[in-house]
Order: C-alpha cells, then sequence, then structure tokens
C-alpha cells in the first residue's frame, strides 16, 4: 500500500476524532511528522517500483513518478526542518523591555553619537586642522568657517550647554561659549571631549520621565523651554554639523563610515 494513504487515514481519523493527537505550538502534529518522515524513503521506493510496472514507451509518465517521488521525500525534510527549528512546545520567549520616553530619546542621542564619532575618528590628525577655505576653490567663499577639529569641539560644547539644564548640572568651564577650549589641538583630547559630551547627554536624558518631559524650565541662555525639546534639539545640532564633517571628509578624499560598503 502506498504509505502517503496510510497518512491520509490517520489525519481524517484524527479530524472526526477517533485519534486526538497534542499538537505543538505551531499547529504540527509530532507523530504525524515522524510517520511522515518513517515512510519517506519507501514512498520514494514505491515510486520507482511503479515507475518499472509502467509502460516503458510513456517517458513522460516516467518523469512525472520520479519528481513526485523526489518531491516527497524533499517535503519530508522540510517538514521535519521546520518543525525540528520551532521552540518547544509550551516554552514562550522572555517578553522584552517596553521602550521608555528616556530610552527612546538616548536611542537617538546614540545615533548622533555614532555618526560623529566615527566621522571623527576616520579623520587624520594632520587634517584635523583643515578647512575648506584652504582649498581656495573659485566663486566660494569659505573665510573664516570653523576647521574639522573646530567643528568637533563646537558640537561637544553645545552638548554640555543644551543638555545642562535637563538635571540642572552646570556644564565645565571649558564650553567657552559653545566653542570649546581653545587650546585643544590634539586629536586624542579633543576625541575624548566629544565622547565625554555624549556621556554627560545620556546621563541627563535617563532621568526624563512623563512627568518632567514637558514641565517649563529655562535653558542655558534664560529662555522658557522643556526637557523635550532641549533633549532632542542637541540631537538635530549634531546631524546637522555631522553633515558639515562630511563634507570635509570627502574634501580630503576620505568616504564617511556610514557610507562605506554601499
Amino acid at each position: 500500500m502506498d504509505p502517503m494513504v496510510l497518512i491520509r487515514a490517520r489525519r481524517r481519523n484524527e479530524s472526526i476524532g477517533r485519534i486526538p493527537q497534542a499538537r505543538d505550538e505551531r499547529g504540527y502534529d509530532p507523530s504525524s511528522r515522524q510517520l511522515l518522515l518513517s515512510f519517506a524513503p519507501f514512498r520514494m521506493s514505491y515510486s520507482l517500483r511503479k515507475l518499472k510496472q509502467r509502460n516503458n514507451n510513456n517517458p513522460m509518465k516516467h518523469l512525472s513518478l520520479l519528481l513526485t517521488a523526489a518531491l516527497s521525500l524533499a517535503a519530508a525534510s522540510a517538514y521535519a526542518q521546520a518543525t525540528k527549528t520551532s521552540p518547544a512546545a509550551g516554552a514562550s520567549a522572555s517578553p522584552s523591555t517596553p521602550p521608555t520616553i528616556a530610552s527612546a530619546i538616548d536611542r537617538e542621542i546614540s545615533l548622533a553619537e555614532k555618526q560623529v564619532v566615527d566621522a571623527a575618528e576616520a579623520m587624520p590628525e594632520d587634517k584635523f586642522d583643515f578647512s575648506p577655505e584652504k582649498l581656495n576653490l573659485p566663486g566660494s567663499d569659505y573665510k573664516g568657517v570653523r576647521t574639522f577639529g573646530e567643528q568637533l569641539k563646537h558640537v561637544a560644547a553645545s552638548n554640555y550647554l543644551i543638555w545642562s539644564p535637563i538635571t540642572g548640572e552646570k556644564p565645565p568651564d571649558t564650553v567657552n561659549d559653545g566653542k570649546g577650549p581653545d587650546n585643544m589641538k590634539a586629536k586624542a583630547d579633543i576625541m575624548k571631549y566629544v565622547k565625554d559630551s555624549f556621556a554627560f547627554g545620556h546621563k541627563a536624558v535617563a532621568t526624563l520621565n512623563s512627568s518632567n518631559l514637558v514641565e517649563p524650565i529655562k535653558s542655558g541662555s534664560g529662555r522658557p523651554t522643556t526637557r523635550l525639546f532641549l533633549a532632542t534639539f542637541a540631537a538635530a545640532h549634531c546631524f546637522e554639523h555631522y553633515g558639515q564633517l562630511v563634507q570635509y571628509l570627502r574634501m580630503n578624499g576620505i568616504v564617511p563610515p556610514a557610507s562605506r560598503g554601499r
């Protein structure tokens, strides 16, 4: 007898309640799976025997039987693999931690941080004093624009100034009205200054919650604002200057890390 007939009979009996079977969480019947797998080789053998009994003058029927046998074996293997990789019945994945106001904004800051830090790392130290003014491009006007290093120091100093009112913590004296330390020139020192400013931001936004998010406060300049605005505006400011850092990199023949491999 064709083994598939046995399997169909088993399923038919189960459907009318004669042989109730437990199923896993994906609806698979483990016993039917085992039965299907055990009969798969016999299904192949059965089809091949039928092939020999058929008229040798009909190659299309031969091909049909071979395909049927091969597909039966392939289906059994795929079915087994699908159930093998599924979680055990009754097991459930631990629920992920739901996002909070603080974690959502912190993620935005992390994205800005990665873009800025990666771009800064990509520029050689001897190019930290580069600005487009040095290119003397015809028709351009880059006179007095910040160098690459000054861009980074401005980002870091602004981070401190913008995020400090969220907690009321005083920014470091090195902010220098948003310019950063004038005497800071080494790449390693500037990189540390930038990274420390983002750490300051992560610490500040960790205090955000539904109660204080839009509570009226004063910005560093004394203007009325909210913690929500300050937390997100600093990230937006970082992205604004990241766009300029990207142009500085490309002017020096350096592909920005975020654009590599595309």
